[in-house]
């Protein structure tokens, strides 16, 4: 039993409220990671937990324990939970002031999501570099504290930012505390996955005791006490609110508290039945608070008297709603939980009447989105000029990179449109938006109530174009080329230039599918593009690309290489449209590496990964970063390749779209990494036969022959090249990096015969090609098929024309293997010397598997290196290498890399320590 308390019984519970009972581990956690950001080791902590169970005293200790840093907080707010960086102004509202300070891109990119200037939508990554920056630059006083509440409840631009900023903290004396309800195993807030995460739990018996004790005003029977002790499961909300309500009788007997619901929700029932007591000045007070998220005390008393509350009865209402709401600079609740309960405790009119007094309050030219969405909730059926209202806004939130909100708006604008026609279109348009937002299953429900409304014949058809687009972002499966003719011939009658352009579409996914077993094969969508009509003026670069890959899929490689020589000729010129160049850039970069233009595929690749990022569209940037690591690959920059791949690992984890793992396949196979290799064969493997996409085989054969040949275990290598060629592949680079594998691995094993026949598939391709790359390949793999004196001018040939290129390691091989012949030959001198360019190339490029090869026939150990070999550096310090002697500043880097200056100044002189050198100067000697 409880002692009654006094009169100051209320104010004695908010005192108690702040001891922390119990938690020693996690304030030992909190403890140790404020200590790290006061000597400059930064760190990030997700504390997750159920509603009620703590997450927010323990922050609340934080703070406390934080006095000598600077502290910036937000918190997520349910109705605010699609506004675009909604959360994210809350974090630097405080240092918006250093905008100038940050490199040029980045603080465009901050001033246009926040709608201080107005420019295209910004880059997502460049947001999050923005963001670094600002709160790096602010910890370079003083350690910055980050803390944000209600994670789980920022819009989904602000949590792919701040994710993005706690995964790159390293040295900025910077700290950052998320509190998340729920599990975060599960993809509820994916944008936080990868970092620390410390689990809440509930109090001991004991100590549930010890605050009941300190809340209980009246007398409890034991077996109550017990019975709330057992149901409230040690969470500390349930254990100070779920009694509350409840009369003395009650609380003394054992009744009333019999329900087995939800926790929350049992919780969200006691705050209503306090809630309904109040008098109804108070309760409209509490309902224009829970309304109003940004908790900004002018609109919340101008809307309160807008609702008939007399100014004079402002301070008593504030006064008892004070157990509830704090009043302070903000107006907040001191749970988020009574908001729900508030909301909810009001009636669907008392709703709309509290959206539209706010509306009324705020002034149109100050917040026009925040006003436009309070007057849609008020609107009580189909109103168009408020439709309209929301349409600007949302197209308002597309250019700041919103699309996620731009979804919201347009969906909530369709819901007030009276035209069918015009509604359709709005849900067409949300879909689309959502889309491009990263959130496909949003976009799927979206698309379904446009498809049931009354659309029109162009709708309709843009809506299946949009299914199967997003079906090829989702899985590229094999109905998603079918999906994409399907949008196309219903195209045609409408938009030429639109089907053209969906044919290309269907060429791609069909590519990607790779005949798996659908009836849209390339060479069912090539026919049926051949058969389109024929390209209006101007010509589009897609529509001559269209034009050439109709005739490569239908008569041929060699037929199609003219087409294909302008095509990419047009992609090249500086006067390509963004919105062309990024959308079909794809399939230019891939022309690029299949005709072996080397230097074309560099210009192009880049050029598609920077549009990419430009954009702000993620959707694209996984292609993009793909066919990008591709050609660093080919060229033997596997470090770059290394920080390109964490790149799209973080633009997965962002999106929630899954990205395959084959360019971290190939990378693990050039760098000789067995175990990765095989691993990641097997996990690419099954998740292509789960997505039913055929292109997996050629990939995984690929890397493991390739693997193989490095290794010297050639006949491991013929048969996995053998499995990787299938009839089906059109000459290309998946089809003419195996065969060169095949080749040399028949050669080797002493087949030359299966080497001649994959010889002559290969010549067909490189002779229509023409250049330096496709013939010093062929070249090279032909010697290995030739004796006598004939194979000696054709490794000449191929390294005379494989060094006009940017492909070291073919380059290189045609070293390792020519070396070899003439060591064979007997002359070993000259066999040393190519051996020993072999050598130096493979380690320089960190191919470890060819590198050891070179190293045994030079009777070399293994781990011996050349005297100027740079030491063990990471792949991302070797990146940061390159780029510092190429004359980047430290923010230019970390531009580069999506990493704060502070990060880079740390890296850098980590590799002075290793290279033993003390200046960025010595780095360019």
């Amino acid at each position: 039993m409880f002692p009654q308390d006094g009169r100051d019984a209320a104010t004695s519970r908010r005192r108690r409220r702040n001891v922390l009972l119990d938690r020693s581990v996690e304030r030992a956690a909190l403890d140790q990671l404020l200590a790290g950001g006061r000597v400059g080791v930064s760190g990030a902590l997700v504390l997750r937990g159920e509603a009620g169970i703590g997450k927010t005293a323990l922050l609340d200790y934080a703070l406390a324990q934080a006095g000598d840093c600077r502290v910036v907080q937000a918190a997520g707010v349910e109705a605010e939970s699609e506004l675009a960086f909604a959360g994210l102004h809350q974090i630097c509202a405080p240092v918006l002031d250093r905008l100038a300070r940050l490199p040029a891109q980045q603080g465009r990119a901050l001033s246009t999501a926040f709608g201080l200037s107005v420019g295209e939508a910004p880059d997502l990554f460049m947001v999050g570099l923005g963001v670094l920056g600002l709160l790096a630059g602010f910890a370079d006083e003083q350690p910055v504290v980050c803390i944000v509440d209600d994670a789980q409840w920022l819009d989904q631009a602000s949590a792919q930012v701040l994710g993005f900023v706690a995964r790159r903290l390293r040295t900025e004396s910077l700290i950052m505390i998320f509190a998340v309800r729920g599990d975060l195993d599960s993809d509820d807030m994916p944008e936080l996955k990868g970092l620390p995460v410390m689990t809440v739990t509930g109090l001991t018996d004991e100590h549930s005791r010890a605050l009941l004790a300190s809340t209980f005003l009246g007398r409890v029977d034991e077996r109550v006490l017990d019975r709330i002790i057992a149901e409230c499961h040690g969470n500390p909300l349930a254990l100070t609110e779920l009694p509350r309500g409840f009369t003395a009788a009650e609380l003394g007997g054992g009744f009333g508290i019999i329900s087995h619901g939800a926790l929350p929700r049992r919780i969200e029932e006691s705050f209503r039945r306090q809630i309904a007591a109040l008098p109804p000045d108070v309760r409209t007070l509490l309902l224009v608070t829970a309304v109003e998220p940004v908790g900004d005390p002018v609109l919340v008393w101008g809307a309160l008297t807008r609702m008939g509350v007399p100014v004079e009865s402002h301070l008593t209402a504030s006064w008892l709603a004070a157990e509830f709401v704090d009043f302070g600079f903000g107006v907040r609740f001191r749970h988020p939980l009574l908001r729900s309960a508030v909301y909810r405790a009001a009636s669907e009119t008392e709703r709309r009447k509290a959206h539209a007094a706010l509306a009324d309050t705020m002034e149109p030219g100050t917040d026009p989105d925040r006003r436009a969405w309070h007057r849609a909730q008020a609107a009580a059926g189909p109103d168009e000029d408020v439709a309209t209202e929301l349409q600007t806004s949302a197209a308002r939130a597309q250019t700041r990179g919103g699309f996620a909100a731009a979804g919201v708006f347009l969906e909530r604008a369709a819901e007030l449109t009276p035209d069918p026609t015009r509604r359709a279109s709005r849900l067409l348009a949300a879909a689309q938006a959502r889309h491009v937002g990263g959130a496909p299953d949003v976009a799927l429900r979206l698309l379904a109530l446009a498809e049931a409304d009354h659309s029109s014949e162009l709708d309709r058809a843009r809506a299946d174009l949009l299914r199967a687009d997003i079906a090829f972002t989702v899985d590229r499966g094999r109905e998603t080329a079918d999906l994409f003719l399907k949008a196309a011939s219903r195209l045609e009658p409408l938009d030429v230039g639109l089907a053209r352009s969906t044919y290309l579409d269907a060429l791609r996914a069909a590519w990607y599918a790779s005949d798996s077993g659908s009836s849209g094969t390339l060479g069912d969508v090539a026919r049926a593009a051949a058969a389109a009509p024929v390209a209006t003026a101007p010509v589009r670069p897609s529509d001559l690309l269209l034009d050439g890959l109709a005739v490569r899929y239908t008569a041929g490689f060699a037929a199609a290489v003219p087409k294909m020589k302008e095509a990419l000729q047009a992609f090249q010129k500086p006067d390509l449209a963004s919105e062309e160049g990024l959308r079909w850039m794809w399939f230019a970069s891939s022309i690029a590496t299949d005709l072996c233009q080397d230097d074309a595929a560099d210009a192009l690749t880049g050029s598609y990964v920077r549009l990419a990022r430009e954009s702000g569209a993620l959707a694209d940037l996984p292609l993009a970063l793909t066919t990008r690591i591709l050609m660093h690959l080919f060229a033997g920059d596997l470090s770059e390749a290394s920080v390109l791949i964490m790149e799209l690992d973080d633009v997965a984890d962002g999106t929630g779209i899954p990205v395959p793992s084959y360019m971290a396949l190939l990378l693990a196979a050039w760098q000789g990494d067995e175990a990765r290799t095989l691993e990641l064969a097997a996990v690419s493997t099954a998740d292509a036969r789960r997505r039913g996409e055929g292109l997996a085989p050629a990939i995984v054969g690929w890397a493991q022959a390739l693997l193989y040949n490095g290794a010297g275990r050639f006949g491991e290598a013929l048969s996995a090249a053998q499995l990787t060629i299938q009839s089906s592949l059109e000459p290309g680079v998946l089809t003419g990096a195996p065969l060169v594998e095949l080749i040399i691995a028949a050669a080797r094993s002493g087949q030359p015969e299966l080497g001649a026949d994959a010889l002559e598939r290969l010549s067909i391709s490189t002779q229509a090609c023409g250049t330096d790359w496709a013939l010093g390949m062929e070249a090279c793999c032909r010697a290995m098929l030739t004796n006598g004196a004939r194979a000696e001018d054709l490794y000449v040939e191929a390294i005379e024309r494989l060094n006009r290129t940017k492909i070291r390691p073919l380059t290189a091989r045609a070293h390792l293997y020519y070396g070899e012949w003439l060591s064979e030959l007997g002359r070993r001198d000259d066999g040393r010397d190519q051996l020993r360019t072999a050598y130096d190339m493979f380690a320089a490029m960190g191919m470890e598997a060819f590198a050891a090869s070179a190293a045994h026939r030079l009777g070399m150990n293994v781990r011996q290196r050349p005297s100027n070999d740079a030491g063990p550096l990471t792949p991302q310090e070797t990146h940061i290498v390159k780029l510092a002697r190429e004359g980047l500043s430290n923010a230019e880097i970390g531009t580069r890399l999506f990493i704060s200056p502070r990060t880079v100044e740390w890296h850098l002189s980590k590799i002075f320590a290793k290279l033993g050198i003390t200046s960025r100067r010595q780095l360019r000697r």
